[in-house]
């Protein structure tokens, strides 16, 4: 009789960016209205991200996680992920995209760029 072989499939975790997709998708899926989500990547690897209105404004919470972890790490909980930590930001654009002027007004409005 032929033995079976099992062959073991690495489960590698998924990727920082791949999580963070998927918690873009969350939130806007949780703000319908919204046209996109603002990410603030910080120095310890935890991020900042909310939906944002066609009018530049918050349209979720602020919310803060970090990669594999059951919850942020201990220097965002003391400084709520202060801005001077910020590595990267950018706003991820739901699609269909606003128009290039309204992209610039509320990436200026939103992250002062």
């Amino acid at each position: 009789m032929a033995q079976k072989q099992h062959t073991r499939r690495s489960s590698a975790a998924p990727s920082s960016e791949r999580g963070e997709q998927a918690m873009i998708e969350g939130i806007l899926e949780g703000s319908p209205d919204a046209v996109g989500v603002a990410v603030v990547r910080l120095d310890c690897g935890c991020r900042k991200m909310a939906a944002i209105s066609p009018s530049g404004d918050p349209a979720s919470k602020i919310i803060m996680y970090r990669d594999n972890a059951q919850s942020i790490c201990d220097q965002c909980k003391d400084d709520h992920g202060d801005f001077r930590r910020v590595v990267k930001q950018f706003i991820s654009w739901k699609k269909p995209e606003p128009d290039q002027a309204t992209m610039a007004l509320i990436s200026a409005k939103v992250l002062g760029c």
